[in-house]
């Protein structure tokens, strides 16, 4: 008994030696942590003005070059004050890896503007949704169904087709108008748009009766309200977005607007939905998004699907067509590397069509398609990022409630990471050090757990048809087309269509 009552007696005094060795290691993790906070470096601050801060010089509504510009003469990480908001401004891969990966549980919350809240349902989508449990489940079905490399095998027959479309309109147009620049973008929009709508719902659609809109739509009208007119929306600017503690005063033009929009976009989504659920009804299904998430997502509901096939619709439309319209446009500048692209082609495929499955045999191609990523970023700010917790990056502090923009435009133009950043070198990317089929040598797609699902689709896409195009054409910019490099807004998306003049090369194809 004795013994039992020692060995009892030596068990506690143990115990309690462990929980006031515990206490005091995580008293001096407390303490330790605090003294960190105090002694790290402060963000550096843009000088501004009172109330307003810096939005003046953010005036000209192309954000990206502003911040590479304020990146010059503050370093690749600094402040700035739009209105009561402060924003923290990352311009180099270092940082923006460290934001998006390393310290990403700090920082995987969205902050959207008051736009993009409705546009896109309250964050009802992959890319714009908190990082959370809906995020995981949608972005499972997206890859799964739609983006995945599975299922870009399955989708590989609708690409096919939308090529072969390209090229038979571009041939219509030398055998008629030889002597005329061809308009790239209405081509290639109208043939990747159908290619979305197949992918999306089964079917390209050349026209449709939307109810609530009482008229029939043709697929230009259809494009204009689920692609063009909510890219304009997106970056339509509320000036309630910058004074949050005055969001009580109404700006009617700006909220009526967005409303208009999103009705209309929710009208044609519900007609293109429901004629799709009678082709289902009927017992015919097809290899499609929406067949996928009305048979296999019933957790979801019908605005949430309507908002996801709408997702990959937009996506597809836009950002592809940003980089190849541009790939193509620099090509045509430079009958240098476009010939030399030629070679390449001409070498691996010979008097074949470039395929996808060739695309890991032509590293000058995709050289040329990564370079046009790198220089014309089709997203060049990720969507803002709130911290949601005190944290660091670049050894300096910040404290939560801040808000993280990452300038993928201003990492992909920093000198320190790139040699003559503001020039089309594919050559760069010929360097043993890439990995051809690496989709991630730029910061284009992003980077950690948010990387855009996109990517691979995004490459086969572009590749295949910049391939194909150089392969039976000679490009040459029409006369004053090498200037008009304007973009629109927010984006880099070209403000005016590219206008180009072909000529076949006068090879056989098979």
């Amino acid at each position: 008994m004795e013994l039992l009552m020692l060995f009892e007696a030596v068990q506690t005094k143990t115990f309690a030696t462990s929980v006031v060795a515990a206490t005091v290691l995580l008293l001096f993790l407390l303490l330790f942590r605090t003294l960190i906070r105090k002694h790290a470096r402060a963000v550096p601050a843009v000088p501004g003005l009172p109330v307003i801060g810096n939005l003046l010089q953010l005036k000209e509504k192309k954000p990206y070059k502003t911040f590479t510009q304020m990146a010059h003469n503050h370093g690749p990480i600094y402040s700035i004050r739009a209105g009561a908001s402060t924003l923290i401004v990352l311009n180099s891969v270092q940082l923006a890896k460290e934001a998006m990966v390393t310290r990403f549980s700090s920082i995987s919350t969205r902050k959207l503007s008051n736009a993009l809240k409705i546009l896109t349902s309250d964050k009802c989508m992959v890319a714009t949704s908190d990082y959370n449990e809906f995020h995981k489940m949608v972005k499972k079905h997206i890859l799964t169904s739609f983006l995945g490399a599975n299922a870009q095998k399955r989708h590989h027959v609708h690409r096919e087709v939308m090529m072969e479309n390209i090229l038979r309109r571009f041939n219509e147009h030398v055998k008629t108008l030889s002597d005329s620049a061809v308009n790239f973008r209405n081509i290639f929009v109208s043939e990747l748009f159908g290619l979305a709508v197949k992918q999306a719902v089964g079917n390209n659609v050349e026209s449709i009766y939307v109810e609530e809109l009482e008229s029939t739509l043709s697929s230009e009208d259809i494009y204009k309200i689920l692609v063009v007119d909510i890219m304009e929306g997106a970056i339509e600017v509320d000036w309630r977005d910058f004074f949050p503690y005055l969001k009580w005063i109404p700006n009617k033009s700006v909220e009526m607007k967005i409303q208009k929009l999103h009705v209309r976009r929710k009208a044609v989504m519900k007609a293109l939905i429901n004629e799709q659920k009678k082709r289902i009804a009927s017992g015919k299904e097809v290899n499609c998004y929406l067949d996928y998430l009305l048979s296999e997502a019933k957790e979801l509901s019908e605005e949430q699907i309507s908002m996801l096939i709408w997702e990959t619709i937009i996506e597809t439309s836009d950002t592809t067509l940003v980089t190849t319209e541009w790939a193509i446009y620099e090509l045509a500048k430079d009958k240098t590397r476009q010939n030399r692209l030629y070679e390449e082609l001409q070498n691996v495929c010979g008097h074949e069509k470039v395929t996808e499955d060739q695309l890991s045999k032509l590293p000058y191609l995709l050289a040329a398609f990564h370079e046009t990523l790198r220089k014309h970023s089709p997203a060049p700010i990720v969507p803002l990022r709130y911290v949601h917790e005190d944290t660091q990056l670049g050894g300096y502090h910040i404290p939560a409630g801040r808000e993280i923009a990452i300038n993928i435009y201003g990492c992909n133009m920093d000198s320190k990471q790139w040699e003559n950043p503001y020039e089309w070198i594919p050559e760069r990317f010929l360097d043993e050090k890439y990995d051809p089929m690496d989709l991630h040598k730029t910061m284009a797609f992003g980077a950690g757990k948010r990387v855009c699902a996109g990517a691979l689709q995004a490459m086969l896409i572009a590749c295949t048809a910049i391939g194909r195009l150089v392969k039976q054409f000679e490009w040459e910019l029409e006369q004053g087309e090498e200037d008009n490099v304007d973009t629109v807004g927010l984006t880099t998306h070209k403000l005016h269509p590219l206008l180009v003049k072909l000529k076949p090369r006068n090879q056989h194809m098979n």
